[in-house]
């Protein structure tokens, strides 16, 4: 029994690590360039504002009660699709800030990655949205409390205000997210 646990464990971690969704849009904007593998002339302030959490303590962004839309996406930077689509969600931070919609790009990438692969690749892509690291092991627990039917595969994305919520386990074009995001403000 506890050798079938762990297997299943493992197994889904696996499922989460490689499953990185494929786009099947190809309307689609790259975000251009590679990643670089350099921490060198990395802006402090950037650094610094990349805050960590474990699911406990990032779960305080899935159920605010306030006037905003959140718009949260989970990605990561080896994640093609993710990479591709992270364009839309910034233009939507930018075209939405003033309607009260705040952007949160949650990223799965591994801890021990920051310096050398997260940080320089918000900074050359210019990330200008919120940006958070989930660092918890325990996905088998956590992915189930964003949504019961995510198998945990990335992009996913959650948009939710007061009264809706609505889960997508899927890559966006720019216009099919606002068409989403719309749902929310109207």
């Amino acid at each position: 029994m506890k050798l079938s646990i762990k297997y299943s464990v493992v197994s889904v971690f696996f499922v989460f690590l490689l499953s990185c969704k494929k786009s099947d849009n190809k309307s689609e904007k790259a975000v251009t360039g590679s990643i670089e593998n350099t921490s060198e002339n990395v802006d402090d302030n950037l650094r610094n504002s990349i805050e960590s959490f474990n699911f406990e303590g990032f779960s305080k962004y899935l159920n605010k009660e306030d006037n905003k839309t959140y718009v949260i996406n989970f990605w990561a930077t080896w994640c093609k699709p993710c990479v591709a689509e992270l364009p839309f969600f910034e233009e939507i931070n930018k075209n939405y800030k003033e309607k009260n919609v705040e952007v949160i790009l949650v990223s799965l990438d591994f801890p021990k990655k920051i310096e050398k692969s997260l940080i320089p690749f918000l900074e050359k892509n210019k990330i200008k949205s919120k940006v958070v690291l989930l660092d918890d092991p325990k996905q088998n627990d956590w992915i189930p409390k964003i949504d019961n039917e995510w198998s945990g595969a990335i992009p996913a994305t959650l948009i939710y205000n007061r009264e809706q919520r609505e889960f997508y386990e899927k890559s966006f074009t720019y216009d099919e997210l606002e068409k989403q995001l719309n749902k929310f403000l109207n």
